[in-house]
């Protein structure tokens, strides 16, 4: 089969940077990678065919530059761009800019962006279609102004960034008092995740809980609505866990939801991956939050129950193919959960932590996949987020999938730096997320900084031990007589069995 494009730039970094990668290889699309300058030797720089520096470590001066992206794309011959998610994935601008300079991009067209990837906007769209919404504004949020909004929607109020998602630029303000500093830092963080400072409120709907529907659509006018993900494990208002189907669904409710999306969806031309954000209050009522106009960390978990690879159709709709009836009428399977390995300390208010990684061995077996952007030795750059690694179960029912997740975390050992897991191991053995009688505010009720924790120090050193012993054993290898970079990323590559052309 010919593919789709001959060469694709994938503008990102770490785990989501190798998932486009290996959907790429499939297809038989060469790819290419940038990297700032803190990323030099990462992986998704040595898996790569082509690599193209694009500036220094902090990401307004690189995987926030536009300008040096396209610059990136045109020199390495890239016929597409891939954003991935988070940076500039739902940017209208870097949309318009790829377009202009006769690249293809992977995602939907910029108008769409325009209109729904700002989540202001979005909410505008959704009102007009008739999806409730939750109560707040929709129109930013100035220095004068904001006292008067906060209080009409009422406190405890959420501010949020209008130009991208994943609990960045967001803050929970109780009371008149505290609108100046938390609007500033709100502002502050938006700017420097997004490159836009734009804040707006809504209303904090306690208890609740957080569920989202996928959504895959073709230039001719097909729509796939391909279930849904309950999202409701969060700390500081950023997804920790994912599973589906949700346990707090009935059928109907369901149907519901995937009818919504649709709705919204259908105010703007919509093609590519998208994804259409809910929250569900006690009595099940439905408003939306926000559509993400891009693929989601957790896609993953659509995949495990579906079958289908998003990222490879996403690519493909870019190229201009049609939606085959087998994914417009696919129906999930089974269960699947998703954990995200974070670096970064459960017991200190999962504060974000710095280091290398030391000691590092993943899960295996029937039904796991692990989607991850470190290996042992991986330096963890302080400008970026810490998320490590995805762990993905998937099996026939959900206690079925819960123990199969069980059994992948406790063969899960990460050396060198502190991580979520002891909080992920505590909340699958915790009785509400067991039994499916969970909200936003389990995290915050029922972890707290957690409860004493044994250390994994005779496994990690027995592990450590383990690998030192194969390296002191290992043959030799005789040296290649081909020419190849001394550089750190070869090294790499050769020590990792990834395929690697000379960077540009």
């Amino acid at each position: 089969m010919q593919p789709p494009f001959r060469r694709l730039l994938i503008a990102n970094r770490g785990e989501i940077a190798l998932r486009v990668m290996r959907a790429c290889r499939e297809l038989g699309i060469e790819t290419v990678a940038v990297y700032s300058d803190a990323d030099a030797d990462s992986l998704h720089v040595a898996a790569a065919d082509l690599a193209e520096r694009i500036g220094p470590a902090p990401a307004a001066e690189s995987y926030l530059s536009v300008e040096a992206l396209v610059a990136a794309a045109e020199r390495s011959g890239a016929e597409a761009i891939h954003p991935g998610y988070g940076f500039l994935s739902e940017s209208a601008a870097f949309a318009r800019a790829v377009e202009a300079a006769g690249i293809v991009f992977v995602g939907p067209p910029a108008e769409t962006l325009a209109a729904l990837g700002d989540k202001l906007a979005a909410r505008r769209s959704a009102a007009n279609a008739g999806v409730p919404i939750v109560p707040g504004t929709t129109i930013a949020l100035d220095e004068g102004g904001a006292a008067r909004d906060l209080a009409e929607v009422g406190f405890p109020a959420l501010l949020k960034a209008a130009a991208g998602g994943g609990g960045r630029g967001m803050r929970r303000v109780e009371d008149p008092e505290g609108i100046p500093s938390a609007l500033a830092a709100a502002r502050r963080e938006a700017a420097a995740a997004f490159g836009d400072g734009t804040i707006y409120v809504e209303r904090l709907l306690a208890p609740a809980r957080h569920v989202e529907v996928q959504l895959l659509g073709d230039r001719h006018g097909n729509l796939a609505a391909l279930g849904e993900r309950e999202c409701s494990v969060q700390r500081r208002h950023q997804k920790l866990v994912e599973e589906s189907p949700s346990p707090a669904l009935t059928q109907a409710g369901r149907e519901a939801l995937a009818g919504s999306a649709r709705l919204v969806a259908g105010t703007v031309p919509f093609h590519n991956a998208a994804t259409v954000e809910f929250l569900l209050d006690a009595d099940g009522r439905h408003y939306f939050l926000e559509m993400n106009t891009r693929l989601q960390v957790e896609h993953g978990v659509t995949e495990l129950v579906t079958g289908l690879d998003l990222v490879a159709w996403q690519i493909r709709v870019a190229a201009g193919e049609r939606l085959p009836a087998e994914v417009l009428r696919v129906q999930p399977r089974g269960h699947a959960i998703e954990v995200r390995l974070y670096a970064e300390d459960p017991h200190d208010g999962f504060r974000p932590v710095a280091g290398s990684i030391g000691a590092w061995r993943m899960p295996s077996g029937p039904g796991v996949r692990v989607d991850a952007g470190v290996t042992a030795d991986s330096p963890l750059p302080v400008e970026y987020d810490p998320l490590l690694a995805k762990v993905l179960v998937h099996a026939d029912s959900r206690p079925a999938a819960i123990a199969r997740l069980r059994r992948a975390l406790e063969e899960t050992l990460i050396g060198g730096v502190q991580t979520d897991l002891s909080f992920l191991r505590w909340l699958v053995h915790e009785p509400g997320f067991v039994a499916g009688d969970y909200d936003t505010d389990l995290v915050a009720e029922r972890w707290g900084d957690g409860p004493p924790v044994a250390a994994d120090d005779e496994r990690l050193a027995a592990f450590v031990a383990h690998e030192a012993r194969l390296a002191a054993t290992a043959v030799p290898q005789p040296a290649s007589t081909a020419a190849a970079p001394d550089r750190p990323w070869a090294r790499a590559a050769r020590r990792d069995g990834l395929r690697r052309a000379p960077r540009r």
